[in-house]
């Protein structure tokens, strides 16, 4: 074989049989095939969720956030290792810090959850957030949906806790928990009220040992400040400590309105990807953009004018 040689697409119907028969190996490649970035992989991919689609849905996906040294893994090893004693199948997407230089990640979620790593009914996935957004890989919906279709019972997404907006990792879940440190009179400084308005529970982590009056007094502050902060569901009120969280909301329909949202979202960030992709990748428009950007910067062009010829050179 030649080494000049680009690898060949995956027979999509293996990979299709191998995720519903929970093949931890296929799995892994058809979520490699989803954050591939060559063309026809993407649209590969695309075929190959469409196909599952039927399959999804019925998983609970909860989003678990915080500060980096929080404990974001340990906790999702012990919860994903009480869920796995209960009979449950779990998932864990991991979305590692990525270098800004390189795109490379640390990938070390597997030794961060050993427990689950080697649990038989649990899947652990790493993947890089490339610099993405709120800490959320760009290819996280695709690869929830992978689970689901594998038959995960649980789907958990671990994000960074660094991003400028933890909003996406919530759109794309049914259940949001931001993990806090002990500590509130220093924490509640800087705490960012927009992650707390559409946090479904806030966890004070690390409250063993001396930790445990600090705690204490933490979960104290964030309850009485809570009082002033809209609530993401009129069905439930978030609890600084779930876990009726889903029958609760299933009954009020709240559950069947948020994944009809979470799809819209979906289908709006596709698109966006796709249009900052093409402007990555025509040449033509490339070699326009840094007159452009340079007129906007020196001030001989509008911001709303610029948008214009740009969305005139991509035909919309």
């Amino acid at each position: 074989m030649s080494l000049g040689r680009r690898p060949a697409i995956p027979d999509l119907a293996h990979l299709a049989r191998g995720i519903r028969a929970r093949e931890r190996a296929v799995i892994a490649r058809a979520i490699t095939l989803i954050e591939s970035r060559r063309s026809d992989h993407q649209k590969a991919a695309r075929r190959l969720v469409q196909e599952l689609l039927p399959l999804t849905g019925k998983a609970i996906r909860v989003g678990i956030t915080g500060a980096p040294g929080v404990g974001k893994s340990t906790t999702i090893d012990a919860l994903g290792s009480f869920l796995t004693d209960k009979g449950y199948k779990v998932a864990v997407l991991a979305v590692d810090p990525s270098s800004a230089r390189s795109g490379g990640s640390i990938l070390a979620d597997k030794t961060r959850m050993p427990r689950l790593a080697s649990d038989a009914n649990a899947f652990v996935r790493p993947s890089p957030s490339s610099g993405t957004l709120g800490g959320v890989a760009a290819k996280t919906r695709e690869s929830m949906l992978i689970c689901e279709a594998a038959g995960y019972d649980v789907v958990m997404v671990e994000t960074i806790g660094t991003g400028q907006s933890e909003t996406m990792v919530a759109d794309m879940t049914d259940f949001f928990l931001v993990l806090m440190l002990p500590g509130a009179g220093d924490e509640l400084q800087g705490l960012k009220k927009g992650v707390i308005e559409i946090a479904d529970m806030l966890a004070i982590n690390k409250t063993d040992g001396d930790n445990v009056k600090r705690a204490k007094a933490a979960a104290a502050e964030y309850r009485a400040a809570l009082h002033i902060l809209n609530p993401r569901s009129l069905n439930w009120s978030l609890p600084v400590v779930t876990l009726d969280h889903r029958e609760r909301m299933s009954k009020a329909g709240e559950l069947d309105t948020r994944r009809r949202e979470q799809q819209v979202k979906w289908m709006w960030a596709m698109l966006e990807d796709r249009v900052r992709e093409r402007l990555k990748s025509d040449p033509a428009l490339r070699a326009k953009l840094p007159r452009i950007e340079g007129a906007v910067a020196a001030g001989r062009m509008s911001p709303a004018t610029a948008v214009d010829e740009i969305a005139a050179a991509l035909g919309v």
